[in-house]
């Protein structure tokens, strides 16, 4: 669950670096996010590396975790983790925040806290800006939920995959939840 205060993206882009809150920007509305557990970090680790190892095989982009990514005026979002295009590395610059545009693929893990309503509002958030793809990331249920602009499913087993960005990547989803931390 997060809080929220109403404020402008040059305010947003003055809040203290060295501040470990982490805050996103809703059309205008400054959201601060709690802490994600360990849990939920493992998970986002693990599909961060995938993409990362693949992507870096064959040079077919750039893949980040926790970057701030400017999608509209007013609307700043931190996905868990993201993949880049080397079309898009050609117009960003690396070293600036928020990264201007959205992702080609933006992840996000559910934690407990997580609203259904704000998932799927950032969902579109993420679509409306350029993403190609989005993939939720339902820890407890062992789902993914995978929206394009051409529609939205579910894989519930098997691999998970993104083929128009990543031809041949496949993440297997026993590799995401069944090996990680148990209860």
């Amino acid at each position: 669950m997060s809080t929220s205060t109403k404020i402008g993206l040059d305010e947003f882009l003055k809040l203290p670096e060295a501040d470990t809150t982490q805050y996103e920007l809703d059309e205008g509305e400054l959201l601060v996010t709690p802490s994600p557990t360990a849990r939920h970090n493992e998970i986002c680790y693990r599909i961060h590396r995938a993409l990362w190892d693949f992507s870096l095989a064959d040079q077919l982009g750039y893949v980040t975790g926790e970057t701030d990514f400017l999608l509209s005026p007013d609307t700043v979002r931190r996905p868990d983790a993201a993949f880049i295009t080397p079309a898009q590395l050609q117009r960003i610059d690396l070293d600036r925040s928020p990264l201007e545009g959205a992702p080609a693929l933006a992840i996000e893990v559910i934690s407990p806290g997580n609203d259904a309503q704000d998932i799927l509002k950032k969902t579109h958030q993420y679509l409306d800006a350029g993403s190609e793809l989005v993939w939720i990331v339902y820890p407890a249920l062992k789902v993914v939920s995978v929206y394009s602009h051409t529609g939205t499913y579910e894989v519930s087993q098997g691999f998970l995959q993104a083929e128009n960005l990543l031809p041949g990547f496949q993440l297997s989803l026993a590799e995401i939840f069944e090996q990680y931390l148990r209860k």
